[in-house]
């Protein structure tokens, strides 16, 4: 007796494509685990490669030698003591640059996870909204209104206060000035936001910028409170929407959130 030979459709070889049809939503501190395996990626291990190369070149010569076969480890002696030196020096500065992805990854996380609790009271919440060149750390949108939580996280003493002060127009961490100015790159993801919104809804809504210093306690002056910009640490965050007026109904609220969502979804899945 025959059997019929029953075909796998798991086996067809007609092409295939993924089931997806757009990219997923982006998590917290997404570019930056980018730009972290970037530089283990390419960087890092390239490094590493050239170390061991050389390494290795330079131990078969002095076994050459040892052998009593034609030998010249002088040269590759040099080569190898120049390319480790380079090499280590730039592996030095990279596990520093890492360092301190990581711990702003880590941040963005932190305060990500905390931002999920929104949910239950209303709120959408984004991670990772990616610009033009830059990106938006999080963004929520709510009854309040429309929010851009931009993320710093600082290292800060282990003895010791750690403040960071905000007069209403510059902030300082623990008496230095950041290099880069939270204040002015707020205002900037705000205005391109708001600008997004703007085009996609055509409605006109406002966007408030928010700079979170995790684990930090934050001061503010009295010309703080008129400041178009909220600098606070992020579990102060709920207190400050409780006390703002309420600007969106849920049918807004679902609207900008759908357009921001598609915005995402088309987006190329990498950053970085």
């Amino acid at each position: 007796m025959l059997r019929r030979q029953i075909r796998n459709p798991w086996q067809s070889r007609t092409p295939k494509e993924s089931p997806l049809t757009d990219n997923p939503l982006r998590n917290p501190g997404q570019s930056l685990d980018e730009a972290i395996q970037t530089l283990l990626g390419e960087d890092v291990l390239g490094f590493i490669i050239a170390i061991l190369f050389c390494n290795v070149m330079t131990a078969y010569e002095w076994w050459r030698w040892y052998t009593k076969m034609p030998y010249s480890p002088g040269v590759l002696t040099l080569f190898c003591v120049v390319v480790t030196a380079f090499s280590t020096s730039r592996l030095c500065a990279l596990k520093k640059q890492l360092k301190t992805l990581r711990l702003a990854r880590d941040g963005e996380k932190a305060v990500g996870q905390y931002l999920e609790m929104l949910r239950e009271t209303g709120y959408r919440v984004f991670h990772d909204v990616p610009g033009k060149n830059f990106n938006l750390d999080h963004v929520i949108i709510g009854p309040k209104g429309i929010f851009t939580i931009e993320t710093k996280t600082f290292r800060k003493p282990a003895i010791g206060k750690a403040n960071v002060c905000f007069d209403g127009t510059s902030i300082n961490v623990n008496g230095y000035k950041p290099d880069r100015d939270p204040i002015v790159q707020a205002l900037a993801q705000a205005s391109w936001l708001s600008e997004l919104v703007k085009n996609s809804t055509g409605h006109t809504h406002s966007v408030k910028p928010v700079v979170v210093f995790p684990g930090w306690f934050v001061r503010s002056g009295l010309d703080a409170r008129s400041s178009n910009v909220w600098v606070i640490n992020p579990k102060g965050l709920p207190k400050f929407l409780d006390g703002s007026p309420q600007k969106l109904s849920p049918e807004e609220i679902q609207l900008i959130a759908y357009h921001l969502s598609r915005y995402i979804r088309t987006q190329p899945l990498y950053m970085a």
